[in-house]
């Protein structure tokens, strides 16, 4: 949801390296127009490995070959300890990772050899790193200014238990004689000790989000997706929504499949006194209290201002570039196991499509960038454009656009398990082909969705000109 994410994506094909071999580092490529942007800022060079693997790149690269899968969030640090003495942000650490690594465990390694060496040069993420068996989130912030390197925590996400990462620092106590839940960084404590955020004289408990960004637990903008998240995840629990501080992770009240992550992050606080639709009421023809037609919980600051209204963080963001749920599956082969859910703009106002990662290239309009200038060539303005529409009456465009995204969704997922089983026949026989059956469906999937969209932006166009 950053404004400057790009929109275009491709597959990354595996390499092999000579010995001796060296590749270029850039300063945030998820800035570029395209794979070969001139434009790009190289910031240095690292010796190569001898195997790169393939990998959907994006702004924040997503899954690699062996379905090891990242997701990311920027959660800030204390200013002393960005450091501008290292080669490698953000967007390329997970690049790196997702080339060199296929668990999540080997990624923690890659990540930590590769910031040890070349120095991290950004602000506090949170990677969470997810294979076929593991879930964990790695917290990482800079080594401190003109220090080369990086200081990081990360916590396994239990099996049967979700997780959630929201812009705030969730990683507190850390046992690092439980290697199975627990990992960090070499100088976890003693940078701490250093820069006189904790000391182990004090006899206070080491936590390292309030060691190293304490400020992100007390921002609201963060804390309440997270309540709203965990409680949608189990809302036997309970939880109270001004709490400072919330579980690292819950079991859920019931097994969770795709389309219960897609509701969440579609989430707008309804039914809670967060809604910020909740007061923007008005009479219609027979006489009825009803929601404003123009309601809509994706207003402006200005607007927010004309009604005198609180803004909340929701955790549908109409500010998106584009929206992914992977899934990593160690009963099929990888190709066919790994699957990304990809959605462009406003989670509420687009289909998740399924991008297999075994497929052979993008669809051609996802491999387009579009946040320089307009083209109908390019998927995310399609998708874009409905979205923006339907800000001018919420109320009714949303039911119209529901219309045609829910059963481009309804049917990926219905076809899913069918498809699979399909085309696992044909990978034990012809893996070729059954790569081609898997670039196909994807494709036919999202091409299908993008010319809905076109069509779905005219036809709102046109029904409701009147109104605007």
């Amino acid at each position: 949801d950053s404004g400057t994410d790009r929109t275009w994506m491709t597959i990354v094909p595996g390499a092999k390296h000579k010995p001796g071999a060296m590749t270029k580092v850039y300063y945030e490529p998820k800035r570029t127009k395209g794979p070969n942007d001139p434009d790009r800022l190289e910031t240095g060079e690292i010796p190569q490995v001898a195997e790169t693997y393939a990998f959907l790149n994006a702004a924040y690269p997503i899954m690699n070959e062996h379905q090891l899968a990242i997701g990311e969030t920027t959660i800030g640090s204390r200013r002393e300890l960005v450091s501008e003495n290292g080669i490698i942000d953000a967007p390329e650490l997970y690049r790196l990772c997702l080339e060199r690594a296929r668990t999540a465990r080997e990624a923690i390694r890659v990540l930590d050899e590769l910031t040890k060496a070349h120095g991290y040069n950004d602000w506090g993420e949170c990677f969470t790193f997810a294979d076929t068996k593991e879930v964990w989130h790695l917290e990482i912030h800079g080594p401190g200014k003109g220090k080369k390197g990086a200081v990081w925590a990360a916590q396994r996400v239990p099996d049967d238990e979700i997780g959630v990462s929201a812009n705030a620092g969730r990683i507190m106590e850390i046992d690092l004689a439980e290697p199975d839940r627990y990992l960090a960084s070499a100088n976890v404590h003693a940078l701490a000790e250093e820069m006189g955020w904790w000391s182990k004289a004090s006899g206070r408990p080491f936590a390292f989000t309030y060691a190293y960004n304490p400020e992100s637990r007390t921002s609201l903008y963060c804390r309440r997706r997270e309540w709203r998240a965990l409680s949608l995840l189990a809302p036997s629990l309970k939880l109270n929504p001004e709490s400072e501080n919330f579980p690292f992770s819950v079991k859920p009240d019931k097994k969770v499949g795709v389309a219960d992550v897609l509701a969440i992050f579609r989430d707008t606080y309804g039914g809670t006194e967060y809604d910020m639709t909740r007061t923007l009421v008005a009479l219609n023809r027979k006489g009825e209290l009803v929601k404003s037609p123009v309601a809509t919980p994706f207003m402006t600051g200005d607007t927010l201002a004309l009604f005198r209204l609180k803004r909340e963080r929701t955790i549908c963001s109409p500010a998106a570039t584009y929206l992914q749920v992977t899934q990593s599956r160690d009963w099929l082969p990888g190709p066919i196991g790994g699957v990304v859910w990809l959605g462009y703009d406003n989670p509420a106002a687009t289909p998740h499509v399924p991008i297999y990662i075994g497929i052979a290239q993008m669809p051609a309009p996802y491999m387009v960038d579009g946040r320089w200038a307009f083209s109908r060539d390019c998927a995310w303005w399609a998708f874009r454009t409905v979205s923006r529409l339907a800000n001018f009456r919420w109320q009714e465009m949303s039911k119209d656009i529901e219309a045609v995204w829910k059963p481009i969704e309804d049917g990926a997922f219905a076809g899913q398990a069918k498809f699979e089983e399909e085309v696992l026949a044909v990978w034990k026989k012809d893996p070729k082909k059954a790569r081609e059956m898997l670039t196909k469906h994807s494709h036919d999937i999202a091409n299908k969705a993008v010319a809905a969209y076109w069509k779905l932006g005219d036809d709102l166009w046109l029904k409701y000109s009147g109104s605007f």
